[in-house]
């Protein structure tokens, strides 16, 4: 009679029994001698995937494979194992014929979730499933908790989010997420490398958290007696590496910022920041576009993909649009006509647009643009020109001195990047920190504050730069079909359970 091994706890009483059983399992291995945490190595020969695509170069030969019991089928003096390891499964034929009735007593034992060394011969069953035939088992780690069969629902979502390592056993397709993630930033390494570019690596504790607005996370460094802050970006740095004369730098790396969460906002996420002297925003367009191009098709092999209801194209030139332009599109307000602070006042309250009295008339055009036009941009879309106002770091446009050389890049009504022509005067550059400052004091905690040693690198001579700064996890999310930037990281952050 098979023996039903797939059982699965439905209440913590029987799971705290289950796991009182493979204690006192374990306990009972390890007074007879065959303790499984003392097992150092173990040779592996051959993944589960090898054997099954080159069947005919392993059939009759012998492999050592490992990984974990996901299902066992007991039938009398003859078993069927399958094992995971990290490239999927494979099935594995047990007999006491074949390694020993003792040996086949121990494992008849062993409990799903188990890892397991097998060495034996490839061959295929009468059911023409491949298999290895095992002549030697060693039980190489004990699991002490039974697996989960599945999951289901928002309660068990965030069970995986918490327990990633068992939702990696259990639902193995998640790997290829992150085995498109590891691709993805290995596809824009090689991009930036060969075009020039040199990676370096910026400190992560700052005594200023500058380099965009956000807030930032604070701690205390005890020797110097002084607070510190987790960086919030990657720009000041680099750029003061432009000065320098590294003319192209980019770096990935953890950013951090004390806001809030959803299913676009981790606390802690992943960065690409780029700087590159001698060019402009209208450069760093066609450098962020080739880019993605580029990643696509390195990762998915096309550049036409689906996310979500929506089929995304990559391959065309990505659409340009400036703020001004979208808002009279989608909002049916022309900022162009709005010449006083007091007129973008009275048409933000004609259309419910929040302000506050500390913004400015660029601040007014960002919340409708905010309010009325950002979900429509679907297709790769450029949106350029931002107001001075929200842009302390980009350079005017000429001529137009309300806006600066900036853009963000939004795919699927997301903001996928944001880049601009680097201001380089530095007395236009203090002016800018002067008003972040005074915005700070009127209540905006995620203004910018002054970073005097940024402002002395600057006077020493900053050369017209373009920088481009890219939010990875959201890049990763948008090439592998992920709704949730919790499924593209690793650990996300989440709240203890009490």
């Amino acid at each position: 009679m098979e023996e039903n091994t797939n059982l699965t706890p439905s209440t913590p009483q029987e799971e705290y029994e289950q796991f009182r059983i493979r204690r006192e399992k374990l306990e009972t291995l390890q007074a007879e001698g065959k303790d499984p945490f003392v097992q150092m190595t173990y040779k592996v020969t051959a993944h589960s995937n090898d054997i099954q695509e080159k069947f005919a170069e392993f059939e009759g030969k012998t492999v050592g494979i490992a990984g974990r019991v996901m299902s066992k089928r007991i039938m009398g003096k003859a078993s069927f194992i399958d094992i995971q390891d990290r490239n999927g499964r494979i099935q594995s034929y047990i007999s006491g014929k074949n390694i020993g009735d003792n040996a086949y007593s121990d494992f008849k034992q062993y409990d799903i979730g188990d890892i397991v060394g097998i060495t034996g011969e490839v061959f295929k069953t009468q059911k023409d499933e491949i298999s290895v035939r095992a002549a030697e088992i060693t039980l190489l780690s004990k699991s002490l908790h039974v697996l989960p069969e599945k999951y289901h629902g928002l309660k068990d979502t965030e069970a995986r989010y918490r327990r990633r390592y068992v939702d990696l056993i259990v639902n193995p397709e998640i790997k290829d997420t992150f085995i498109k993630r590891t691709a993805i930033m290995k596809a824009i390494r090689s991009f930036l490398d060969g075009r020039g570019y040199l990676e370096v690596d910026t400190p992560v504790l700052q005594t200023i958290a500058g380099g965009t607005t956000a807030r930032p996370f604070m701690t205390h460094h005890n020797t110097l007696d002084i607070d510190m802050y987790l960086r919030i970006a990657l720009e000041l740095p680099l750029k003061r590496l432009i000065v320098g004369g590294l003319e192209r730098v980019y770096e990935l790396g953890r950013c951090f910022r004390n806001e809030g969460m959803s299913v676009k906002h981790n606390p802690e996420f992943t960065m690409l920041e780029l700087y590159e002297a001698y060019t402009d925003y209208h450069g760093m367009m066609e450098l962020t576009e080739s880019l993605i191009r580029y990643a696509a098709m390195e990762v998915q092999g096309k550049a036409v993909i689906t996310y979500g209801e929506h089929t995304i194209d990559l391959s065309k030139p990505f659409a340009r649009l400036t703020m001004v332009e979208a808002v009279r599109q989608y909002a049916h307000v022309d900022f162009d006509k709005i010449e006083t602070l007091e007129e973008a006042r009275a048409i933000a309250k004609q259309h419910n647009v929040h302000f506050e009295q500390r913004h400015g008339k660029g601040d007014i055009l960002a919340a409708f643009f905010d309010a009325f036009a950002e979900e429509h941009l679907i297709q790769p879309t450029f949106l350029l020109d931002y107001p001075v106002e929200i842009s302390p770091l980009a350079k005017r446009i000429p001529g137009n001195s309300e806006y600066t050389e900036r853009f963000e890049l939004f795919i699927v009504g997301r903001e996928f990047a944001n880049a601009f022509s680097e201001l380089n005067d530095p007395i236009d550059q203090r002016a800018r920190f002067m008003h972040q400052e005074a915005m700070r004091k009127a209540g905006d905690e995620e203004a910018a504050p002054s970073d005097e040693d940024f402002l002395t690198a600057v006077e020493y001579g900053l050369p017209p730069t373009g920088g481009l700064g890219m939010g990875i996890d959201r890049l990763i999310m948008l090439l592998t079909n992920s709704t949730s930037i919790r499924d593209v990281i690793f650990f996300p952050t989440m709240k203890p359970k009490e």
